[in-house]
């Protein structure tokens, strides 16, 4: 077992692996146990294709984001956040205005313990720690108010996030309860693991996920459209991950290697 280090909270549980910071281990991050390396191993061997797709899923961030700042965006919401490695909402967004304000919100006590230590001095950047599921109680917290204006567009991420909602627990009215609170002209993103590409060894994968923190629910191009019905999507619409306003006609475009859907929908 890995020592506890100063950072982590007494809750951080360092023998069960816990997909944020497994995800960080995907990203080449250092936040993260010998439990959750070798829980990435395992899934590594099965679906090699695993860090390139949790590098296409930043690289799409990144340019949603981008696009919402080149839209006239200045207030984000990432939740689900995870751990903060480079690139994340608030670097891409100061890089056009560094007064954008961003809160981030997650879980995690990870996730929640580096953000708070590394965004400690950004006058900009909140992280809140809460659940996703609930809407009205992450809405309603008094550090995201502060930061957040609802009478002006926001940007909502729901980024690789989703797929570890439910159906039981109603991922669309989780959506809609996000959007519903924001004004016209805002924007939710989402990227989502896809049945499209699904093979043997990738079933296994997901069959991991379900002895880690969270279990992995997969949807259809049509189901995550869904997600945002009553928004408009903006296009290309629901798509592969790497074909959403690709920075390079030399993008990926392999279902098996890159099994996730991204969308952008708009509040009119």
């Amino acid at each position: 077992m890995d020592r506890r280090p100063t950072w982590a909270p007494e809750d951080v549980d360092v023998e069960r692996p816990s997909i944020a910071r497994v995800y960080d281990y995907y990203l080449g991050g250092s936040h993260n146990f010998a439990v959750d390396r070798a829980f990435a191993d395992r899934v590594l061997r099965l679906m090699p294709g695993t860090t390139t797709a949790a590098q296409a899923n930043r690289a799409f961030l990144r340019r949603a984001v981008r696009h919402l700042c080149e839209i006239g965006i200045r207030q984000f919401i990432d939740l689900g956040s995870g751990i903060p490695t480079a690139g994340n909402v608030h670097e891409v967004a100061h890089s056009v205005d560094p007064t954008t304000k961003v809160v981030y919100v997650d879980i995690d006590p990870v996730a929640y313990a580096h953000s708070r230590a590394i965004l400690a001095d950004d006058p900009h950047t909140t992280v809140i720690r809460a659940d996703l599921r609930q809407p009205a109680e992450v809405l309603a917290d008094p550090q995201l108010r502060e930061q957040i204006d609802f009478d002006r567009p926001v940007g909502v991420l729901l980024v690789s996030v989703l797929h570890f909602v439910s159906n039981e627990e109603r991922p669309a009215d989780i959506v809609a309860g996000y959007a519903s609170a924001t004004a016209p002209g805002s924007h939710l993103v989402i990227s989502h693991a896809s049945v499209e590409g699904t093979t043997e060894a990738s079933s296994e994968a997901l069959d991991l996920y379900k002895r880690s923190s969270a279990n992995v629910v997969t949807r259809t191009a049509k189901e995550v459209a869904g997600l945002v019905s009553g928004l408009s999507l903006v296009d290309p619409g629901v798509v592969q991950l790497t074909q959403w306003r690709p920075e390079s006609p030399d993008e990926t475009t392999s279902w098996e290697e890159i099994p996730v859907l991204a969308a952008v929908a708009r509040r009119e």
